[in-house]
Parts: structure tokens; sequence; C-alpha cells
């Protein structure tokens, strides 16, 4: 029998199968899909590094020593260290197999979250993690501090409504361009949605009992990554988004399943969910169509520029989170805190 992969719970010989195999379900069922989706992402890097530094697998519980050694190869820019040096080597394996771009020292949120990684795989196992020990702690903080820099943000600019209407303005008349202006108004004017949000919205998730009398459709998300499975609030769309779901609801013919979907070639709707991946190359496509540089924004664009947009527009931060459903409100008067300092007065006491 195959063992379980390191971020699912380890056999207990307490255990029945069938009880191994039903707390392994609740892991999966309980862990959002995104997180699972990184801890593969990490367990590979994690593994294929190991094997390139050391020439060993992973070991559970791992060495205080191997950990140390993780903090250390991701804590300075390599591009000056000598072409013998072990960690330079061990990168430049690393680009080789895709699974690193580049020699400069990785951001301290890529180190956090792949020790965040690692350690998860040893709780999965009952076992103590290296990252705990008080050396190796000590490291990691000097770690993140030495490689501070101010964050980069997920989108160059942020779509803001100029921005959204002339995205819009490119879509015209055949299904997929039905499409691709609902999903752009269904992602920013229900509060910024993430691509993962997008494309996993069902066409059981949307509501129209409303739409004819007031104009309203309502969305019922499952999770996010900021709310739990069935504690999510229903959002709202009204007026020109709320139409142009309907009308693309109408025109893809989405009785069910899923709501945003592939169109082929022929204009065709196909049945499955669109990709996450399809959602950065429909606003790459939308930003070229509407005469924007390449790389001008990303799909967090329609996040960030909704929240932009709403303090630019002087609407409460309070409602603007109650549709973006940020947890915090640090990480959305960021946003706010962008506008007002431009119109703050005392930016002019030079003239």
């Amino acid at each position: 029998m195959k063992p379980p992969a390191p971020y699912l719970p380890a056999p207990s010989p307490a255990l029945s199968a069938a009880d191994q195999e039903a707390l392994t379900d609740l892991y999966i069922r309980g862990t959002p899909a995104n997180t699972l989706r990184a801890y593969e992402r990490d367990l590979l890097y994690i593994t294929a590094w190991k094997a390139a530094r050391l020439n060993a697998a992973p070991d559970w519980p791992e060495f205080e020593a191997t950990a140390l050694a993780f903090i250390l190869d991701h804590a300075r820019d390599l591009n000056d260290a000598p072409k013998t040096d072990v960690a330079r080597e061990t990168a430049e394996t690393l680009i080789a197999q895709g699974l690193r771009k580049s020699l400069a020292c990785p951001a301290p949120s890529t180190l956090d979250r792949r020790i965040a990684s690692w350690l998860a795989f040893h709780r999965m196992k009952n076992l103590a993690s290296p990252f705990d020990a008080p050396q190796v702690k000590q490291a990691r903080a000097k770690a993140r501090r030495a490689a501070a820099r101010p964050p980069a943000p997920k989108s160059a600019h942020p779509i803001t409504r100029d921005i959204l209407e002339q995205l819009l303005a490119t879509c015209r008349g055949s299904r997929r361009d039905c499409r691709d202006r609902a999903l752009l108004m269904l992602g920013w004017a229900s509060g910024g949605r993430r691509r993962s949000e997008i494309t996993g919205l069902m066409r059981e998730d949307v509501s129209l009992e409303t739409f004819e009398k007031e104009g309203l459709v309502w969305l019922s998300l499952l999770e996010t990554k900021t709310t739990q499975k069935g504690e999510t609030p229903r959002l709202v769309l009204k007026g020109r988004a709320a139409q142009a779901l309907v009308h693309w609801i109408d025109v893809g013919e989405i009785s069910k399943g899923p709501l945003f979907r592939p169109i082929s070639k022929a204009d065709r709707v196909l049945a499955r969910h669109l990709s996450p991946d399809a959602i950065y190359q429909i606003v790459k496509h939308r930003l070229k169509l509407a005469g924007l540089p390449e790389g001008f924004a990303s799909p967090h664009g329609l996040r960030s520029g909704f929240l932009t947009q709403a303090a630019l527009d002087g609407a409460p931060i309070q409602a603007a989170m109650r549709l973006s459903l940020h947890r915090s409100l640090a990480q959305a008067q960021k946003y706010y805190d962008d506008v007002d300092i431009a119109e703050n007065p005392a930016t002019h006491l030079l003239g």
C-alpha cells in the first residue's frame, strides 16, 4: 500500500484501515484546495533541494542541521557566491529543474511558506519539527530581517473603474466576449474576487430570485482564503454587473455545473471549469486588446482595484471589506492609505 503524502496523517497502528482512510479523507476535505496545492509544490521543492544539496531524501523527523542549511541557502543572494559554492550549485540544479527562478535571494514570504509547509508535514506525522529548535528559530528570524524588502504588489497596477471600462469595451458580441464581460464584472463588483473563487463558482451558487423585481443577483461562495466552508456570507451583484452575469447564463445556456467555462475556437461552450490560469490569460488578453502595456496588471488587480476605487469614491472601509471579505483591517487599509496620503493637505506644504 502506498504511504500517504507527508501532508496527510501518518498511519497509526491504533486505527483500523477504514478509520485511517476516513481520517485521511477528513484532512483532504478540511484543508483548502489552495493549501493542498501549495503543500504539493513545497514538498516537491524540499525533496529536490535535499537531493541536490545532500544527495538524500527528506527524513522524518528532519535533522536540525538540514533545517539550518535550508535557511542559510535561502538567506542570501547567490549571484555573488563562488561557482563552487554548494548553495549556488544546488540553486542552479533547482533552476534547471524549473523549481527556482534565479540565484537571487528569495522573498522572506516564500521561505516562510516553505518552512510552514515543512512544519505541517511534521505535525501530520506527530513529530517534533527541527524548525522549533532555538538556534534554527533564531536563524530564521535573522534571515527574515536580513532579506526584508518592501512587499511587491501582486498586480503592477490596480484595475480601477476606468481601467475596467477599457477592458469591458473590448468585449463585443461573441460567447467568449459575453463570458469575459460577466467574469470581469463579477470579479470586480462582488468585492474583488480571487481567481480560485471565480473558477470555483457553480450555477447552483447563483440566485436569480430577486433579479426580475429588484435587479439583484446573489452569490454564495463555498469558501474563500479568509472564510471556512459554510461560513462565507452571501454577496450581491447589481446593475450592469448583474445584467452581464444573467446575459452570460442565458447565452452560455448554463443551467447547472460550472458557472464560467472554456469556449472552443468554434465559440462553443464546454462543460468543464475554467482553470485559475485561464483567468490570468483572460485578463492578459483583454489588457492587450485595450492597448495597455504587457504586464500592466494581473487578475489580483481586480481585487486591489475594487478597494482602491472604494477609497477614491469615499466608501467606508467597513463597507468595502464586507464585499472583499478581508479578515484584516490593516490589510485592507493599505489600499485606502495609498489614496488618502495623496490627498493629504500636508503634502502641499512646499507648494
